[in-house]
C-alpha cells in the first residue's frame, strides 16, 4: 500500500508547476520518435508471426466438415482486436519501452541529473515523465492499429500460402458478424495499457538508489510490474465493457 500511495503521489506531481506548452510540444515530439517509431519493426514482426501462427493452429483444430473455413479468419479477427493486438503487444511495448524509460531516468536519477533539475526550481517529475506519458498514451493506439493490420494480414498471407483457407472465405470471415465497438475497446485498452507502463517505469526509474545494478534492478522491476498491471488492467477492462 506505501508503493501505491506513493506511486499516485507521484502521478500528481505530474501535473504541478509544468514548464510553458511550447517546451512540452518539442520534448513529446521527441518522446514519441523514440517510444513510437523506433518500435514499429519490433511490433510489425511480432504482430505478423502473430496472426500467421494463429491462423495455421486454428485451421489445425477446426477440422469438423460441419464448420466452415471462413471462421478461422473470424477466429483470427476476433482474438487479434480483442486480445493480440492490445494485450500481447502492450506486453511488448513493456520489454521494449518500459524498460527503456526506467533504464534512462533510472541512469539520470544516480548521475544526479535530476537532483540538478529540482535545484534549478524545474519540477523534475512534469518535466521528464509527463512528455513521456503523453507521447505513450499517442503513440502506443497507432502501433496496436498497426499489429491489428499486420496481425489479419500476417494471417491472410499464412492461410492462403499453405492452402488452409481461399482469400475469398478469409475476406468473408473478416466481415461476418463483425462488432464494430471491438475496435473502440482495443484502442481503450491501448490507451490505458500505454499510461500504466509509461508511468510505472518511469516510477521505477526516478525512486532508483544506488548505482548501474540498482538500474538494471530498476528496468527488470519496472517490465515486471507493467506486465502485471497490464493483466489486471485487461481483466477489469472486460468486466467493465464486455460483461453486460
Amino acid at each position: 500500500m506505501k508503493s501505491l500511495g506513493k506511486y499516485l503521489l507521484f502521478i500528481g506531481s505530474l501535473f504541478v508547476r509544468r514548464e510553458s506548452f511550447g517546451t512540452y510540444i518539442k520534448l513529446i515530439l521527441d518522446e514519441s520518435i523514440k517510444i513510437g517509431v523506433n518500435s514499429i519493426f519490433i511490433f510489425a514482426i511480432v504482430a505478423t508471426f502473430m496472426g500467421a501462427v494463429t491462423t495455421i493452429q486454428t485451421a489445425y483444430n477446426l477440422i469438423n466438415p460441419l464448420i466452415p473455413n471462413y471462421i478461422i479468419s473470424m477466429v483470427v479477427r476476433d482474438m487479434t482486436v480483442l486480445e493480440l493486438a492490445p494485450t500481447i503487444m502492450a506486453i511488448v511495448f513493456a520489454g521494449k519501452v518500459g524498460s527503456n524509460i526506467a533504464g534512462e531516468l533510472g541512469t539520470m536519477r544516480i548521475t544526479e541529473q535530476i537532483d540538478a533539475l529540482e535545484v534549478m526550481g524545474i519540477n523534475a517529475s512534469s518535466y521528464l515523465v509527463l512528455p513521456k506519458t503523453i507521447a505513450a498514451i499517442l503513440m502506443f493506439p497507432l502501433l496496436v492499429v498497426l499489429a491489428a493490420f499486420l496481425s489479419i494480414y500476417g494471417g491472410y498471407l499464412a492461410g492462403t500460402l499453405t492452402g488452409v483457407i481461399t482469400g475469398f472465405d478469409y475476406s468473408y470471415g473478416l466481415r461476418y458478424d463483425f462488432v464494430p465497438f471491438n475496435i473502440a475497446f482495443a484502442l481503450i485498452k491501448a490507451v490505458v495499457f500505454a499510461f500504466l507502463v509509461a508511468t510505472i517505469s518511469s516510477y521505477k526509474g526516478f525512486f532508483t538508489k544506488g548505482g548501474a545494478l540498482e538500474v538494471g534492478i530498476a528496468s527488470t522491476s519496472a517490465v515486471t510490474n507493467s506486465c502485471i498491471a497490464i493483466l489486471c488492467a485487461d481483466y477489469i477492462l472486460a468486466e467493465l465493457f464486455l460483461n453486460q
